[in-house]
């Protein structure tokens, strides 16, 4: 069970099990133990939605859970007039149009740390596979064939790794691949302490040309598009090796099938790729399908019993939190802010607005016209948005929700107890 942080009162301004949770794409099962152990109504669908069934969650939904598959763009914002947060149970939350959420009110939180070390992992045990031919080899072995050889097989140890973005996941990796012997440069386009003995290069170019394996760990931005293809595929090293384990729109897999079929790349393994089946009923397909030199995975560099269930406790809480005290914390699209307990004789308000001055004086005025006794305020803002949590009087409470929901730069209002 997560961390007990999330604790709702005892008595609540709208009845808990009234406020709907929908959790997609098989979400671990802790998710919603612990979000229906708070009293919420929660909602489980097994894999990417249809688009029927996106519109229903649009109109039904106060909170909602995804994963990678699950595409929720502005049109959806404008009809979940419900909807109050979103959890990505991953890392990356590209998948949202953050801007159209935070538009609406609506706060999106992800995990970013919860898989960082299956991720690792994975891409630790494909830099041996593939300097071993594992997966070649065990082919033959099941076709019934015994081809024992050390030709192409090669320690890992004393080769050099060249890490492309140095976050998370690529410094996981620069410590776990240095403690087996590997000798680690990185490239990243900010200015990152190194760990271990790791050595940052000023350009990709550099890395490329000195790596003998190559993994990448960038988020996909419009910059990362493309990042490994034909001109970057050509200065890699002859007979080196290129690992995806971050976005499918990273590497150029056309330009990487050609260098594969001319020998000039020895090998590859990809997780992710630019075109991915929306469920396991649908097929799959890639220029690098047959190539025996290739490691194929399903998007699983996650994928492990231990992160998904981290992912699930995380997330979760963080939703919870949201609707049982008004916290922003870690979100990434909106404001964040954080307020104690609520003390049990005063009623919370969260007030979201646009960020355009005066604004507060507003506030303020109607809470002063109503002579209400505030106990506690916070405001932050970022350039389009505010958001105030503020504790009042509870007798004072719904006439000041009426009267903030009149200013006219309000996007949402409510109140807690």
């Amino acid at each position: 069970m997560p961390p007990n942080s999330a604790t709702h009162p005892s008595e609540t301004s709208v009845p808990l099990d009234k406020i709907k949770v929908v959790l997609l794409e098989s979400i671990h099962a802790h998710a919603a133990e612990f979000l229906t152990s708070e009293g919420f109504t929660v909602e489980t669908i097994a894999g990417a939605p249809s688009a029927s069934t996106l519109d229903r969650i649009a109109d039904e939904a106060h909170m909602i859970g995804i994963r990678s598959k699950t595409t929720l763009p502005a049109s959806f914002f404008e009809r979940a007039t419900k909807l109050w947060a979103i959890g990505c149970f991953c890392i990356g939350t590209n998948q949202i149009d953050l801007d159209a959420a935070a538009s609406q009110g609506v706060a999106v939180f992800n995990a970013p740390f919860a898989n960082t070390r299956s991720v690792a992992e994975l891409t630790l045990a494909e830099i041996i596979a593939l300097h071993r031919g594992l997966a070649l080899r065990s082919m033959r072995m099941h076709r019934g064939e015994w081809c024992k050889s050390a030709s192409g097989s090669h320690e890992i140890r004393g080769r050099t790794l060249g890490i492309i973005g140095y976050g998370r996941i690529g410094s996981q990796t620069s410590i776990l691949a240095e403690a087996l012997g590997m000798r680690v440069v990185f490239y990243d386009t900010a200015n990152v302490l190194p760990l271990g003995n790791a050595q940052q290069r000023t350009s990709l170019e550099d890395l490329l040309r000195e790596s003998d394996v190559v993994t990448v760990h960038v988020p996909e931005t419009e910059q990362t598009k493309d990042l490994i293809g034909r001109e970057q595929l050509a200065i890699m090293r002859k007979g080196s090796y290129l690992i995806n384990n971050a976005r499918g729109t990273v590497v150029d897999t056309n330009a990487l099938a050609e260098a594969l079929a001319i020998g000039h790349i020895a090998g590859a393994a990809l997780d992710v790729f630019p075109a991915e089946p929306a469920s396991n009923d649908e097929p799959f397909d890639s220029p690098l399908l047959g190539m025996d030199q290739v490691i194929l995975t399903p998007h699983i560099g996650g994928s492990t019993a231990e992160a998904q269930r981290s992912i699930a406790d995380e997330v979760a809480v963080k939703l919870a939190r949201l609707m049982n005290n008004g916290s922003t914390t870690t979100a990434v699209n909106i404001p964040n802010v954080e307020l104690p307990n609520l003390h049990p004789d005063h009623h919370r308000v969260l007030h979201y607005h646009h960020n355009v001055p005066g604004v507060l004086r507003k506030l303020n005025e109607a809470t002063a016209d109503l002579g209400a006794n505030v106990t506690a305020q916070f405001l932050q803002s970022d350039p389009k948005h505010s958001y105030v949590i503020m504790d009042v009087d509870s007798a004072k409470s719904e006439p000041l929700r009426d009267r903030l929901a009149a200013i006219e730069e309000t996007i949402k209002v409510r109140i807690l107890w």
